[in-house]
């Protein structure tokens, strides 16, 4: 008795165009016609998009938003992670390359991507933190410095606390793998060394006979390894 018009609604089945009555609440429904059942095209699913307990709110979730969960959070890293560098296009852009490179490591590893991209497009969220208070940008001030920052933005936009946990460890020691250290982190290690190995090779080229044996005791992954044999040999 309190919704307001517009609380239910028609929209087209997309399969078969068939006119499909919605309720503001109804998270699918399914096409009397055809049968085929998709998402409420006007509903925000907000955090339910990534969060591991989003099916204990509202049910099982369609396979068109389970394709979105990874997209859905990593675009809102990147859009948070431009937001805090502002007008530092040097470092979006590196994040932005290290992003593309941990996607596509990541995927052949098959990585969690919902923690490898975020984790990847805040690597260096830590930088200017790092420049600020100690004058330098070491690899272990910008590790000291970048989890709060991260966390801070993760929170913002509503990540779950072992996502969250997970996602700080990698950027708390990026450059500094250890024994135990698992896939999710080998991967943005691996993603980010081929970025600053690419952006070293362009402005002093090195012999490929010199690169291979960086490549083979530096990477941590075969598919890193792989693409990095790509990028900067050539095959």
């Amino acid at each position: 008795m309190y919704w307001k018009p517009g609380a239910i609604f028609e929209t087209k089945c997309p399969k078969c165009k068939t006119t499909v009555e919605f309720f503001k609440d109804d998270t699918t429904r399914k096409c009397d016609k055809c049968g085929h059942r998709f998402v409420n095209p006007e509903m925000d699913f907000g955090c339910a998009a990534y969060c591991q307990y989003a099916e204990q709110c509202i049910g099982d979730l369609p396979p068109e938003l389970i394709a979105q969960k990874e997209d859905l959070l990593k675009d809102r890293v990147a859009v948070e992670m431009k937001r805090y560098f502002k007008s530092d296009f040097k470092r979006i852009a590196h994040a932005g390359r290290v992003a593309r490179y941990a996607e596509r490591i990541g995927k052949k590893e098959k990585g969690s991507l919902a923690v490898i991209l975020p984790a990847a497009y805040l690597h260096d969220i830590g930088i200017h933190e790092a420049e600020r208070k100690h004058g330098s940008t070491a690899a272990e001030f910008q590790e000291a410095e970048g989890p709060p920052i991260a966390r801070s933005i993760l929170e913002k936009l509503g990540a779950n606390e072992e996502l969250i946990e997970e996602i700080c460890d990698i950027i708390g020691h990026h450059h500094h793998p250890r024994s135990d250290d698992g896939l999710n982190f080998k991967v943005v290690y691996d993603a980010d060394l081929l970025e600053n190995l690419d952006e070293k090779q362009k402005k002093a080229p090195r012999a490929k006979e010199e690169i291979e044996p960086v490549i083979e005791r530096s990477f941590l992954t075969d598919a890193g390894r792989e693409a990095a044999r790509e990028m900067l040999l050539g095959g």
